[in-house]
């Protein structure tokens, strides 16, 4: 009798390296302007400077990490044209994935996705943003994977990668969590209702407010942000 298991590859030195330094990009544990050096993230990840030095040309392909000759490695800016441009790209997809998601929605699916998203954060614990923003890029890619659009849903994760930056920096300012928890039970109901228009225009509301609350939180004078 056969008992093998289904496992899942192990993720490679490289994927791990490029995992982890992402995580820390994304929840600005590194935080924007900052060096990274090949040698200091070998150590903290014990892992060889081989595997750092791909995983950082990988994220320099997606521009997270930009390579400074005789610096090494430096986190990537948030400038307010990124934000423009990121929150401008969700606002023409996002919208559109919601409309053709609406009526081919799993509820059931949808609604856990919103319960986690709806527990909020404690902005002091960076791990507990982190957390709270994933739920809501799973939100947001689940919607987008229900349009029945492979490539759009392929898209919208990567513009969602790029705004998760954004919003830990903006959250750290303003909550909102409240806000976009009862903001994604409007969308789920929409949703499960097959109310297509309905729902394009609550997403382009959501994603129009949280580019409001970057932008505000990070052109405030204290926020040091590159214009």
């Amino acid at each position: 009798m056969s008992h093998a298991l289904s496992l899942e590859p192990p993720l490679s030195l490289t994927e791990r390296a490029v995992a982890q330094l992402r995580a820390d990009i994304l929840s600005t544990r590194l935080a924007p302007g900052e060096v990274i050096s090949e040698a200091m993230a070998a150590e903290r990840l014990e892992l060889g400077k081989a595997p750092i030095r791909a995983a950082l040309a990988r994220l320099g392909e997606e521009g997270l990490v930009t390579s400074v000759p005789r610096r090494g490695w430096v986190v990537s800016l948030v400038t307010i044209r990124d934000i423009h441009e990121v929150f401008d790209l969700r606002l023409m997809l996002e919208p559109e994935a919601a409309r053709r998601a609406a009526g081919r929605v799993d509820a059931e699916m949808l609604q856990r996705l919103d319960g986690i998203c709806a527990a909020g954060y404690d902005p002091t614990d960076a791990a507990s943003a982190m957390a709270f923003l994933q739920a809501n890029k799973a939100f947001h890619v689940a919607i987008a994977e229900l349009s029945g659009n492979a490539r759009l849903a392929r898209q919208i994760a990567r513009l969602l990668d790029e705004s998760t930056r954004m919003l830990v920096l903006g959250l750290s300012r303003r909550d909102r969590t409240g806000e976009m928890a009862h903001e994604h039970h409007a969308l789920v109901e929409a949703l499960a209702l097959g109310r297509g228009e309905e729902a394009a225009r609550l997403m382009h509301g959501q994603v129009a407010e949280s580019r409001t609350m970057v932008v505000a939180a990070l052109t405030a004078p204290e926020a040091g942000i590159a214009i």
